[in-house]
């Protein structure tokens, strides 16, 4: 028996499936990680695994980044939570707000989950409107109203100019589904007209401009900027899921186009190594977190909020991953998606790949989706996945159950060349 099976009955005694999460699951048991150093984590087996998970997009720096590790280690000398506010804040929202134009105030919070949550309810204290809007198949975190439609198959789904409001959870409210309006990914106009029959209830659109679930492509700008048009137009706040995409560029994947959102929530690469979120956006928006002439709009606070471990974390991240470090990790994000069409196409294995900056996901298909519906696995291509996904790890690469990876500034060529080859590889023990 191994460590990892010890481990793993131990953990089925005390955690519900003996996980906290459900990422980590797989059969027989969990990888068990053991340390983790730059790009490369060790397992309590002892094998080695270069990191292109990073856990769910949040290591930027990777593993135990020298300069993160320092900086965090002089602040817990001095303290990890306070009853008072701290300067650490103060000088993390203000570098976070000079990276975009769009963030004129910003408030922290744990999570990427609470960050999404917290920009919705903005949007409902701006406007005094309960609905929201948002793509099908989209993930924006553990929030009942956004995980409406996250997982739907063809059996649930509806026709595609009306898609069906699904709940995920057993046991959610009817009056949350009633609430979300489902809208499809890159067809503006059957979004608008949708939207168009709820304009008088709806809050706020939610859009993440490169959806993972949906299939990891850009949002087009005609679908952004003809969303922006009809919020404006029917006093609806605009609000963008960047809890992942912001790596793409230094103001995120905002900054690509032709409008600016309302509200952006944000978390994982910000945080350095470490739990956050955040809401960033206008003052005028922004204010219901404030006290003023019409008295507290959004009541909200956390135990750990803005806790200075994360925002010294956060600072120190964000002050590495500059234009110089987005621009050459992008690059190296171009040179993977290459590496791994050529694979594709020596292995004579229907895929594709998808993605833009420094993130991809390999697609088990002949042509790349295009919308939530096209990148929907069934039951036998989840088998076949998970067939390719455990083949990379046997290679020692790591990506998520999705077949997705995010770099980290401390990848260089090499891995993307042994990526490369295991993809080759794993694709070929498919066919």
């Amino acid at each position: 028996m191994t460590a990892s099976d010890t481990l793993f009955r131990k953990a089925l005694q005390y955690l519900p499936g003996g996980v906290s999460r459900d990422t980590v699951l797989r059969s027989p048991h969990p990888f068990y990680a053991s340390e983790g150093h730059g790009c490369v984590v060790t397992d309590i087996e002892g094998r080695q695994f270069v990191d292109f998970a990073n856990n769910m997009a949040s290591l930027i720096h990777g593993h135990a980044f020298p300069p993160i590790v320092d900086a965090v280690s002089a602040q817990m000398r001095r303290g990890t939570a306070f009853t008072f506010g701290t300067q650490a804040e103060v000088e993390f929202a203000e570098h976070m707000c000079s990276r975009s134009p769009a963030f004129q105030k910003i408030r922290f919070m744990n999570s990427g989950s609470e960050a999404v949550m917290a920009a919705i309810k903005a949007a409902r204290a701006f406007t005094g409107r309960p609905k929201i809007a948002k793509v099908e198949g989209a993930y924006h975190g553990a929030y009942d109203y956004v995980e409406v439609s996250q997982t739907t198959g063809p059996d649930q789904w509806g026709p595609p100019d009306r898609p069906n409001p699904v709940a995920l959870a057993a046991g959610t409210p009817q009056g949350v589904v009633d609430d979300v309006i489902v809208i499809p990914f890159n067809n503006p106009d059957v979004a608008l007209d949708l939207l168009n029959r709820h304009a008088d209830s709806l809050a706020g659109v939610l859009v993440d401009p490169i959806p993972h679930r949906v299939g990891l492509i850009p949002a087009e700008d005609t679908f952004i900027r003809r969303l922006r048009e009809w919020t404006l137009a029917h006093g609806v706040l605009l609000v963008f899921d960047e809890v992942i995409t912001f790596r793409t560029e230094v103001g995120g994947a905002q900054t690509r186009y032709s409008v600016r959102p309302d509200l952006t929530a944000l978390g994982k690469a910000i945080g350095g190594g470490f739990p956050v979120g955040a809401v960033a956006g206008s003052d005028e928006v922004m204010a219901v977190f404030a006290a003023g002439e019409r008295g507290l709009r959004l009541p909200q606070s956390g135990t750990f909020s803005a806790n200075p471990v994360t925002m010294t974390a956060g600072r120190v991240a964000m002050q590495h991953f500059d234009s110089a470090a987005v621009a050459r990790l992008n690059r190296l994000g171009d040179l993977a998606r290459s590496g791994i069409t050529a694979a594709i196409r020596e292995s004579s294995v229907p895929a594709c790949v998808t993605g833009t900056g420094s993130m991809f996901r390999v697609h088990l298909k002949a042509e790349a989706p295009r919308n939530y519906r096209e990148a929907f696995v069934d039951a036998e291509g989840r088998k076949r996945l998970a067939r390719f996904v455990d083949s990379m790890l046997d290679e020692g690469i790591m990506l998520t159950n999705t077949g997705t990876a995010m770099l980290s500034t401390v990848m260089a060529q090499a891995q993307i060349d042994q990526l490369s080859h295991a993809v080759l590889t794993s694709l070929r023990r498919l066919s």
